[in-house]
């Protein structure tokens, strides 16, 4: 950290900032208290996971259609800062709400969490986008990776609170409710996004823009389809991101199935939590060494090297039987999951133009969101078909090759690449 720039840290302290609402509002706790709330409320259990459904999926639809038009007016002089910092607030004010909000309002909980899905999710665009401005081309692997490592670690922590205030609270030995313990894990969680995004705040400035028009909006709506329309121009950005979009729907896929995949081997809930934990201290120091051997090596040979030992995963998880084997398997995530996420973000970064960053990453985002539907259906499908589990997470290993292959076909030189028109 001594070596990054005041710039630098600050970029990478919002990994830190954010990991919070990853671990504690998305996967650990809020889902477990908002079940428990429509439980109260006499919902049945499929009705609750329904809307629970619902709720993930249309906010991130809306974010996911907004972001190339908001991220092509953050273009202009300005604006990169203020979508950041509005979305920011979004989220933090609407994680504290979900801290005071009556236990028994299920509805109002989970307008509550859609919004703070909004809010997480829209920041995350224009906070991507700052990688251009906070450092060089040649530092964006070890920036973006440390970001990623810096996320990890700093997830563990929130985590442990918040989980250990529930359990504490359950035996007996803290005077709260498990209710009260859940809302207090919420304020903590919304409590560390705010404090560590402070110098993101004060620190990172738009460096590249393109200078403000009189009307930003309406040309925001000119510049993206222009975008559309030369699409040709960026042949091997937009192929990039079709192979991004397929590898990445896999590293996803196994990361929200590992769960239940976990449950029907047998594996204990509360093994499972610790298995949670261990990968993300995995995955910490393999995200920066990701990041340095992509100096090395380049991005692109290192994202092929992640998509390799994700292959590897599939097929070890066709003949997983024991509570050994899913550990040996979690590690192995462990050790390329921040890697290959860190590094699709700093190629990425190097093929944009600069003063397009915002737009092109709406893009990113896009494809980003999207690829959350093939592989969970595709898990799903063969588990069903073959009756076995081990069969549907194997089947992922299509969208690793097909990811891959698409790769091979990006131009390492990610200059050479920005005005590439090769044919399809």
């Amino acid at each position: 950290m001594r070596r990054m720039s005041k710039q630098e840290k600050s970029w990478v302290f919002y990994d830190w900032a954010n990991s919070a609402y990853s671990i504690l509002i998305t996967t650990a706790i809020f889902p477990l208290y908002f079940k428990a709330a429509a439980n109260q409320a006499g919902l049945s259990g499929s009705l609750s996971t329904a809307y629970w459904g619902y709720a993930n999926s249309l906010a991130t639809l809306l974010i996911s259609l907004c972001a190339p038009i908001l991220g092509s007016i953050a273009d202009f002089k300005g604006f990169k800062k203020r979508f950041f910092t509005f979305f920011f607030a979004l989220g933090i004010i609407f994680t504290l709400l979900l801290a005071v909000v009556p236990s028994n309002q299920w509805l109002l909980l989970l307008i509550c969490y859609m919004v703070t899905v909004i809010g997480f999710g829209g920041t995350n665009i224009f906070y991507d986008a700052f990688l251009v401005d906070v450092t060089s081309e040649e530092r964006m692997n070890q920036i973006s990776s440390k970001g990623f490592a810096m996320g990890y670690i700093g997830s563990t922590i929130p985590f442990i609170l918040g989980i250990a205030l529930i359990l504490l609270s359950q035996e007996g030995i803290l005077p709260l409710s498990v209710t009260v313990a859940s809302q207090a894990a919420f304020a903590i969680t919304a409590l560390w996004w705010g404090l560590f995004t402070i110098p993101m705040l004060k620190n990172v400035k738009q460096v590249y823009y393109k200078e403000r028009v009189p009307n930003p909006v309406v040309n925001g709506f000119k510049q993206l389809f222009t975008t559309l329309k030369k699409i040709r121009l960026y042949r091997p950005l937009f192929l990039f991101l079709l192979a991004y979009f397929f590898y990445i729907d896999g590293v996803n896929t196994i990361i929200t199935m590992s769960t239940a995949y976990g449950s029907d081997l047998g594996i204990s809930s509360t093994n499972l939590l610790i298995i949670l934990f261990a990968t993300q201290v995995v995955a910490a120091p393999f995200a920066i060494l990701y990041g340095k051997l992509a100096d090395k090596f380049r991005g692109k040979t290192m994202l092929l090297v992640g998509i390799v030992v994700y292959i590897i995963i599939c097929t070890y998880a066709y003949f997983l039987k024991t509570t050994l084997d899913f550990w040996i398997l979690a590690m192995l995530v462990g050790s390329s999951q921040g890697g290959i996420q860190a590094l699709s973000r700093s190629f990425f970064a190097k093929l944009v133009p600069k003063d397009s960053a915002n737009e092109f990453f709406g893009f990113y985002s896009i494809f980003y969101k999207f690829a959350a539907i093939l592989g969970p259906f595709l898990v799903g499908l063969t588990a069903q078909i073959t009756g076995n589990t081990n069969s549907g997470v194997f089947s992922l290993i299509i969208l690793f090759i097909i990811g891959g292959l698409l790769l091979l076909r990006v131009p390492e030189d990610t200059n050479s690449a920005k005005t590439n028109t090769f044919s399809a």
